[in-house]
């Protein structure tokens, strides 16, 4: 049944001349049917860089809506509308403008995991992959708010030294790991290296071997000599670590590191989404050009 709906999923795409392009929390037979996999930055530039007319995003509704900024003229499709981002709720743009008002002479730096009306408000725009970058490329006598993650905003404080007003967000799924789950694992893999996103609470991360994005683990886990790892980010990274790395032993850092949002999205849906070209995102023209020079600036910084 799978592999009819695969085929079926490829003659429609092929028919939309469309592109499949998947986060790396996925499931795995959506990753399996994707074009492209990769973390939010790989897909922000993946997007950006496209010829295809139709876009389906397989992940949640502020990446869609990222590729609808930087492609206005395509069809973007979120094959399910409920695949949301409870971080990305914690931040709205009527309250960063009051914050703005507070700090005036601040650059605004929000990360990706934001609304269109936020990041329209914001200077520059982040990922977990490139924000030490962008934090660094910012002049050490400007102020800097960070949105809405604190505990990116935190990891990246420690990692340039450069103290930022943080907004009081986070990732529900990665801020309730815990230092005392990592040392369990510990306990049970003595030998295995610990690998954490830095969506991950201070406990974590100032006790993880390696704090990085999602590709940034990938290319650790690839690079390095050891053979075992505790991996903390969402459960469905494993299946990518351990496609790409079938000789290591991957442990997750915790039971159920399960987003949701990220799990919404089938073959089923994906087909239909297909057929049917729902859901197009749609982004209202003045906002979307604040929030395009934004994610621009982004992806400028190399």
């Amino acid at each position: 049944m799978s592999q009819d709906i695969m085929t079926a999923i490829a003659q429609k795409k092929k028919e939309l001349k469309a592109i499949i392009l998947a986060h790396y929390y996925q499931l795995p037979e959506i990753q399996d049917t994707a074009d492209f996999v990769g973390d939010s930055l790989q897909l922000a530039r993946q997007a950006a860089a496209t010829d295809a007319e139709v876009i389906i995003f397989c992940g949640v509704g502020f990446m869609a809506e990222s590729a609808k900024i930087l492609n206005p003229d395509k069809t973007v499709i979120l094959p399910e509308i409920k695949a949301g981002c409870a971080m990305a709720d914690m931040a709205d743009a009527s309250t960063l403008r009051e914050m703005k008002r507070m700090h005036p002479d601040a650059v605004v730096v929000s990360y990706v995991n934001t609304s269109a009306e936020v990041k329209a408000e914001s200077d520059i725009c982040c990922t977990s992959a490139n924000a030490e970058q962008v934090i660094r490329s910012i002049p050490a006598d400007k102020k800097i708010i960070f949105v809405p993650d604190k505990n990116l905003g935190a990891y990246i404080e420690s990692q340039t030294g450069r103290k930022m007003i943080l907004w009081e967000g986070c990732c529900p799924v990665h801020d309730e790991l815990t230092a005392a789950e990592i040392e369990e694992q510990k306990q049970m893999h003595p030998g295995a290296k610990v690998v954490v996103h830095p969506e991950c609470p201070p406990r974590v991360t100032k006790i993880a071997d390696a704090v990085k994005s999602t590709a940034g683990i990938l290319a650790y886990v690839k690079n390095t000599p050891e053979e075992e790892f505790i991996i903390g980010t969402e459960e469905g990274f494993l299946y990518t670590l351990q496609k790409n790395c079938p000789d290591k032993k991957f442990y997750l850092a915790k039971s159920n590191f399960r987003c949701p949002d990220m799990k919404y999205i089938t073959l089923e849906k994906l087909l239909i989404s297909l057929q049917d070209k729902y859901y197009q995102y749609e982004v209202r023209e003045d906002i979307r050009l604040k929030a395009k020079l934004a994610l621009e600036r982004m992806l400028a910084i190399k």
